[in-house]
């Protein structure tokens, strides 16, 4: 998490002092109507550089995966972004409008103005001339991002909808660029300011055109069959073998791969829950939490094309603690799972706890994940929520007495794991001991 916080907090800050550099307005006689264009210009490019980073993560950009610490934790700042870049955006149009309606209302005389001095440079005269359509197409362009995020933000509105609505913002945020190059203050240009801006402003592009043209991930994806369906009823998890025909570069236990099963669906996140042994196969356990994944047990069948595209993340083990604890909340149990296999085939000699909470046990689930664990060397403690109730701090701390003495290691629902890191670390646990994987793409 410190990572993302980060990469959301140092941009603003370093875009800020830029500004501050680039625009005199605070350093003098402030007046109203000059405040008001240099502060439009400062939200417009707080608001344009959010995107501009939001669109690259959206891209799925190798150096995310390394810099944040996994996929899962671009995706998550690529939510903050979107979140402050609109509430930025809608400042910046708040400054463009309400002046105007304050003038007309009486409330506000606006200064006279001589007519605008001549550019000696062609292209500034070229953005002079585009002010009014850079205008009208900002408005149009706000609201439809208004929209569109906010329709990204509803967990209730279909996924398939939300993949097909959310490809619209690249449109959204090209009209956004040329909205914010041609009406960004002309002398920003030649200040630090500008490259840095210009280089945002082109990153996006291009990840923008990249989704447009459906090239995001595609070096990464490989094609492949079912070759094996398992139905878990008791928990409602599918088991999915899958086999692939192109060339896989491997990968660790804990990552995940986005998979499309249909490609009037598009491709869907599932971590990988087998551990990687050269032959091509792979195995999800994907459980039905929406409609598309509550279909599948009866629309897959074993022949079915797939396309598999990563791997992704970086919820890789690799602590440097003298023991480990696993803690798998539910479907977070399928890193875990690929962990077993790799650690039956190779142990690393560190002792290793996984407590598995589950609130629907599948007995022919449960007795292979024990087979699993005991080949591994691993200490299973299976916690059924109805009848032993919320596996808490507690109860570990008394199952492992050395708990501090190990890293932590979380998979499952948010909520659940944020406050297990709160009483872990409140007893004396580091907080960089507690890693936990956010697998919320939306």
């Amino acid at each position: 998490m410190k990572n993302i916080k980060l990469a959301f907090l140092v941009p603003p800050v370093v875009l800020t002092l830029l500004w501050l550099a680039a625009d005199p307005v605070l350093w003098g006689e402030i007046r109203f109507f000059p405040l008001r264009a240099a502060l439009m210009n400062y939200t417009g490019i707080l608001g344009i550089a959010a995107m501009s980073v939001g669109v690259m993560l959206a891209a799925r950009p190798a150096w995310a995966d390394a810099r944040l610490g996994g996929l899962d934790k671009g995706y998550r700042l690529h939510k903050w972004l979107g979140i402050a870049g609109l509430v930025i955006a809608t400042l910046h149009w708040a400054l463009a409008k309400l002046p105007k309606w304050m003038v007309g209302w009486g409330w506000l005389e606006r200064p006279l103005r001589g007519p605008r001095a001549e550019q000696s440079v062609a292209i500034f005269r070229f953005f002079q001339e585009q002010r009014g359509l850079a205008e009208t197409v900002g408005e149009w362009a706000f609201h439809a991002a208004l929209v569109l995020i906010a329709l990204a933000l509803i967990k209730r509105f279909p996924y398939r909808r939300f993949v097909r609505t959310h490809h619209l913002l690249a449109v959204v945020y090209l009209a956004l660029v040329f909205h914010a190059v041609v009406l960004m203050k002309f002398s920003y240009w030649s200040e630090p300011l500008g490259p840095l801006m210009a280089l945002l402003m082109a990153g996006g592009t291009l990840a923008a055109l990249a989704s447009l043209f459906r090239r995001v991930g595609r070096s990464r994806q490989v094609s492949g069959e079912i070759e094996e369906l398992v139905r878990h009823p008791d928990n409602g998890v599918l088991r999915v073998g899958v086999r692939l025909r192109g060339r896989w570069p491997g990968h660790q236990a804990g990552q995940f791969a986005f998979v499309s099963f249909d490609a009037t669906e598009g491709p869907h996140p599932f971590t990988i829950c087998s551990a990687w042994t050269g032959d091509g196969r792979l195995v999800f356990m994907i459980k039905g939490l929406g409609d598309y994944t509550a279909r599948l047990p009866d629309t897959l069948k074993v022949g079915d094309p797939v396309r598999v595209e990563g791997p992704y993340g970086r919820f890789d083990f690799a602590g440097a603690r003298p023991r480990q604890v696993w803690v798998a909340g539910g479907i977070g149990i399928t890193p875990f799972v690929a962990r077993l296999q790799a650690l039956a085939g190779q142990h690393d000699g560190r002792p290793v706890d996984l407590f598995y909470s589950t609130a629907a046990p599948d007995e022919g689930f449960i007795a292979r994940l024990r087979q699993h664990a005991e080949r591994a060397g691993v200490a299973l403690h299976v916690q059924v929520t109805p009848i032993q109730g919320r596996l808490d701090a507690g109860r570990i701390r008394a199952e492992v007495p050395a708990w501090k003495e190990a890293d932590f290691w979380f998979c499952g629902p948010a909520a659940f794991g944020n406050t297990l890191r709160a009483e872990l670390t409140a007893g004396g646990l580091g907080a960089g001991d507690f890693h936990q994987e956010l697998f919320e793409m939306r």
